[in-house]
């Protein structure tokens, strides 16, 4: 095996959206970056999470949008081309082949190195290489974690043996299985039974706990249980999986304490796993296996030359959380290789604090589900002075024009102390295109009163925060 050397400034590990991210910043910062990726440059997002997710879905949502406006529905004389969405979808992930944004990267002045990378000691990082030989990166001032999270496969007897989906199956799928079963009720659960039910699957959505999408508010997941019953998804609350197996007819089998349930493929969408177990974090310390502990800088503690941005630090496995802790970090990387000061306050431009303060979610089922800040249940875990105010979208005219019969809720936790918005959440058609001003209002702390002249254009289904804001007031 033939080993060579070099040495960069800053060495990423992992070429996803966010470890793009921190070496755009790094080398924008007058720092040499190389990347070091064992997969396809861009990662998960790009090709088996947020973009083919979405391209799955966005035919039936655009179907259902035009249905639900008279006259238009006229025009809808036949049913969704599965094999042209799948299509469509394919075009998204540029048929996983990550040659564009392999030439980003060259046309950013960043290093690309194929192979797998592993930490070797202090700024040390060893990559075995696609053609077979072995490279040692040296960094003079940086090393970033970027190797983002997988989906996990739960402890259940058999479960592991039956080559269950994970995300990554679910969003890469070649043909709608004939019946799926999923487990877990979560944002990726809901997602995949919403589109492979519109795509000509028979769905089971098996959840453990007492309802969907648990961490939002109550309504939210109720409304978007009820969408999918609608549609013919078998929802099963409640329903712990005790055992899996694959019988020799091909089909998987779970078993519940409800009964046994058939599918041709399961879904396994219970969470994710930390993508350091072999990464050599045991050779600086760390333990393998683990999401990185990180300061608000993304720096490891202890570890000062050290960072863990994105999912691999477990903090909010979002992608466009990922790019703003990567921008964050490279920002810190840049300042210290400079000797400058890196200020660890609030709102420093080094630090990443959205993720605790205000993370903005779509969940895009049918209907939507829009929401930042605290619910309500968080605001009284927190022992906050609050006050929660919902009204129904569907009274609102925008949203009356935006289609007949416009079903769903906004709901605002509001600090009674500060008059300031703790969190908002919006549930209907459309709804994630509202999603921003709400982060604003949150993330800037806008006082009630303050938001009373911001006034929403009419007739636009913005005017929800007119009636929110009459709501409080009384």
């Amino acid at each position: 095996m033939t080993t060579a050397e070099q040495t960069y400034d800053v060495i990423v590990l992992g070429a996803g959206s966010t470890g793009e991210n921190v070496a755009d910043i790094a080398t924008r910062g007058g720092l040499s970056t190389v990347l070091v990726e064992s997969e396809l440059v861009g990662g998960e997002c790009s090709y088996w999470a947020c973009m083919p997710s979405k391209a799955l879905l966005r035919g039936s949502e655009a179907l259902a949008q035009a249905r639900a406006v008279s006259g238009a529905a006229a025009a809808v004389t036949g049913e969704q081309d599965v094999a042209a969405t799948l299509d469509r979808r394919d075009g998204f992930t540029s048929h996983w082949d990550d040659a564009g944004q392999a030439q980003w990267v060259d046309s950013a002045g960043i290093t690309l190195v194929r192979g797998h990378g592993r930490l070797a000691g202090e700024k040390r990082v060893v990559v075995a290489q696609d053609d077979g030989t072995e490279l040692v990166l040296l960094a003079r001032h940086a090393v970033a974690v970027c190797t983002g999270s997988r989906g996990a496969v739960p402890p259940v007897e058999g479960l592991a043996d039956v080559q269950p989906w994970t995300p990554r199956e679910a969003t890469s799928a070649k043909e709608a299985p004939g019946r799926l079963l999923v487990l877990g009720g979560g944002y990726v659960g809901s997602e995949m039974a919403t589109a492979w039910q519109q795509l000509g699957s028979s769905v089971t959505l098996l959840q453990r706990g007492s309802r969907l999408l648990p961490a939002l508010e109550p309504a939210a997941g109720e409304a978007v249980e009820a969408s999918l019953r609608e549609m013919g998804v078998d929802v099963r609350l409640g329903s712990e999986v005790r055992s899996a197996r694959r019988e020799d007819g091909g089909d998987v089998v779970l078993t519940t304490a409800d009964g046994e349930f058939r599918g041709d493929e399961v879904l396994v969408a219970t969470g994710r796993a930390a993508n350091t177990d072999e990464i050599g974090l045991d050779t600086v310390g760390l333990e393998p296996s683990r999401y990185l502990d990180v300061d608000e800088s993304l720096q490891v503690p202890g570890v000062p030359w050290l960072y863990g941005v994105g999912d691999v630090n477990g903090r909010q496995q979002l992608t466009h959380m990922g790019k703003y802790q990567a921008r964050q970090a490279g920002a810190a990387i840049v300042a210290r290789a400079r000797d400058e000061q890196v200020d660890l306050a609030d709102w420093s431009p080094f630090v990443a604090t959205a993720d605790r303060r205000a993370t903005p979610s779509v969940v895009f089922t049918d209907p939507q589900v829009a929401a930042v800040g605290l619910t309500a249940a968080q605001a009284a875990d927190a022992g906050v002075p609050h006050r929660v105010v919902e009204y129904p979208i569907g009274s609102i005219a925008g949203a009356s024009l935006f289609a007949d019969g416009y079903a769903g809720t906004a709901i605002a936790v509001v600090d009674t102390e500060r008059e300031v918005l703790l969190g908002v959440t919006f549930v209907g058609s459309g709804v994630a295109e509202l999603l921003h001003s709400a982060t604003i209002a949150v993330v800037g702390e806008v006082p009630i009163s303050r938001l009373w002249h911001a006034v929403p254009s009419y007739p636009t289904i913005s005017e929800i925060w007119l009636r929110l804001l009459e709501t409080y007031r009384g």
